[in-house]
């Protein structure tokens, strides 16, 4: 048996094996005592508090028996004034917590300059918590596409609505993956989370919903940490890569420009090279597919599919992996699909959107290259290069990219690949249509300008 102490260290490497970096604190949360620690991790190591996490008996269903025990007999004012009482003393338990763990002063600046520390939540106790989130976040309007709790994040208002969580724990008739002894757990995990919101210095800028535990905390102890640098994303689609996967990577990355002088224009962070990773390992998966139906499979792959049981993916990764595979297949969704299509894309920002939109459409073109997959690398057929341009369109007026095709210049070339190319040219430009801008003419977007070139290419 693991001493409570140690069980959140191990549960915080379980945490730890499902994302690729870690920086903040981290909780979890059983049916009889509650932990918490900081998190550090990056390139396989992991750093957590030297006095491991500090435990606390206000577990789920512990907790409930507190809640319970304090109103029993008493009447109403009475009953307010201990669970006051009860508040002010947990308060003061988890400052001093914090103070035991010495958070690193690098966390403790950052949640200065962003709002608050990101808190990564695992247990039994807040995946209920997580659940009836995501089940209000399907209800509305606008439902979220994605019904995996691992990798799902809710900003501080939606985290400590507690008086909005009670109401749908009380009234709803069901709640997706939410039992009837959950549900009457509710009350002390909003309690708690009231408790954590004012105990917290410099409050909880973003919580984000774990899967992995004890469990995984020990398989992950074991491994090098080579092995445990390793990218979830791009581990679990390394399978159905192709065999020249690394330079069908080069050739995405290189139709993305680096920032322009003066950092005015710069393709965005959060689609970072692990996700650009899995589009080129994943860019010929659905190709054997029928036109009707690939895109609507690719499409569902990253939340439903292939890597719905991947863990360690946040719903932002899924949603920007998605749209570029289903991009990739020029789009064609039948009209039941678009709804779920523009919910991919309000989980990521209007930006992030059409990048994902234009890498999209330089697979396609990636792939009508090297049908096969297959891409020799001593005489390359193609090289492509990027840039900031502001000198596009009619006027020479519009800013945008310039994606320069270079094709090796040879005397003979049956196969036309020039005028080839030049006849899927129209197909990337269009992403810089504004009619395709996302929100519209005044939405986001810019011009894409492709330009094909013969020259001598050296290797």
């Amino acid at each position: 048996m693991l001493r409570k102490e140690d069980e959140g260290r191990v549960g915080a490497l379980g945490v730890a094996s499902g994302f690729s970096d870690i920086r903040g604190l981290m909780m979890d949360l059983g049916g009889g005592s509650t932990q918490i620690t900081w998190i550090i991790s990056q390139a396989g190591n992991v750093r957590i508090s030297d006095k491991g996490s500090i435990s606390f008996p206000y577990g789920a269903a512990a907790l409930s028996r507190t809640l319970e025990d304090l109103k029993r007999g008493k009447s109403k004012d009475e009953a307010e004034k201990a669970l006051a009482k009860l508040r002010h003393e947990m308060i003061s338990k988890f400052q001093d917590g914090y103070k035991t763990i010495a958070v690193p002063e690098s966390l403790v600046e950052e949640a200065k300059a962003n709002g608050g520390f990101p808190l990564y939540l695992s247990g039994g106790g807040f995946r209920g918590w997580g659940y009836l989130l995501l089940y209000m976040s399907q209800v509305g309007e606008h439902p979220h596409p994605i019904s995996i709790i691992n990798g799902f994040t809710v900003d501080r208002e939606r985290f400590e609505n507690t008086k909005a969580m009670e109401e749908v724990a009380r009234t709803a008739h069901s709640v997706f993956r939410v039992s009837d002894r959950r549900r009457k757990q509710v009350p002390a995990v909003a309690f708690l989370v009231n408790v954590l919101s004012h105990a917290i210095p410099h409050g909880i800028r973003v919580a984000h919903f774990c899967q992995g535990g004890v469990r995984e905390g020990l398989l992950f102890r074991e491994l090098e940490p080579s092995i445990r640098a390793q990218d979830p994303l791009e581990v679990t689609t390394q399978r159905f890569a192709c065999e020249s996967v690394q330079a069908i990577f080069n050739l995405l990355m290189f139709s993305c420009p680096e920032p322009s002088k003066g950092g005015t224009r710069r393709f965005p962070d959060a689609i970072s090279a692990h996700v650009i990773q899995a589009f080129a390992n994943l860019l010929y998966v659905h190709a054997i597919m029928d036109k009707e139906l690939a895109s609507t499979a690719a499409m569902y792959s990253t939340s439903a599919g292939l890597l719905a049981s991947t863990r360690g993916v946040s719903h932002e990764d899924r949603a920007r992996l998605a749209l570029m595979l289903e991009s990739r297949y020029m789009g064609e969704l039948p009209p039941r699909e678009a709804q779920f299509k523009e919910a991919l894309r309000r989980v990521i920002t209007p930006e992030e959107v059409w990048w994902a939109g234009y890498l999209g459409r330089v697979g396609y073109l990636i792939s009508r290259l090297y049908p096969s997959g297959r891409v020799d690398e001593s005489k390359p057929r193609v090289i492509l290069s990027s840039q900031w341009a502001w000198d596009l369109g009619r006027k020479r007026q519009r800013e945008g990219v310039k994606l320069t095709i270079s094709v090796q210049k040879v005397k003979h070339d049956p196969a036309k690949l020039k005028k080839a190319l030049r006849d899927h040219v129209k197909i990337v430009e269009k992403v810089g249509k504004k009619k395709n801008w996302i929100g519209g003419p005044d939405g986001w977007g810019m011009k894409v300008k492709l330009v094909v070139v013969e020259e001598d290419i050296m290797t």
